[in-house]
């Protein structure tokens, strides 16, 4: 009888820490990619609360494991069936940031297809345009750019992407920026004075 409180106890406790809890069990799922698992949780129509779980320790989303294995398949299926895109681990990083830092173009593009903030911040004010300039990597500060990504947005050093490339003096990257003005100039409505005809 003892043995059995002891056990009740400990499967108690274990409930408690979370690591038998849906949640729990949904992210080990997409850890190891269990497609039949992930696949009945998303069945559910009360699925959205454990699609969004964060990991206890890591504030972690099923987006930021997918993110982080670059993994766009599993991106798009999770973004399409209701996980959030913005949401952000304890460090402030969104799975959009840890695209870029990776230079996957094809997850930031699928991020930013299914909603993602441009723009988030980490805890240290970096931009995923700023990885994306201290990666020197054009093509992805193409599609951030093109995206609406702020080039004048600065981290916690006061540095913007722009201030960044100025540093670097990478010609390229500044053609890029050159080429995102131009275009976010052309793109702006001019200005009517005076009632429409």
């Amino acid at each position: 009888m003892a043995v059995l409180s002891v056990a009740a106890l400990g499967s108690a406790a274990f409930a408690q820490a979370g690591l038998g809890s849906d949640g729990y069990q949904f992210l080990e799922a997409v850890r190891d990619r269990d497609g039949a698992k992930v696949n009945a949780v998303v069945k559910d129509p009360s699925a959205t609360t454990i699609l969004n779980t964060r990991d206890k320790t890591s504030g972690e989303t099923a987006m930021h494991i997918v993110a982080a294995r670059r993994d766009t398949t599993w991106i798009r299926f999770l973004a399409k069936n209701g996980a959030d895109p913005d949401l952000a681990d304890r460090d402030g990083v969104t799975p959009l940031m840890i695209a870029a830092r990776l230079g996957h173009v094809e997850g930031v593009t699928a991020l930013l297809e299914y909603g993602a903030r441009v723009d988030p911040l980490s805890s240290t004010g970096e931009t995923p345009l700023i990885a994306a300039v201290h990666r020197r990597d054009i093509p992805l500060v193409r599609v951030l750019l093109a995206n609406g990504a702020d080039p004048d947005r600065t981290d916690n050093s006061g540095r913007s992407a722009r201030d960044y490339v100025a540093l670097i003096g990478e010609r390229r990257l500044s053609e890029e920026f050159a080429t995102a003005d131009e275009a976010r100039e052309n793109a702006a409505p001019q200005q009517q004075y005076g009632p429409s005809l």
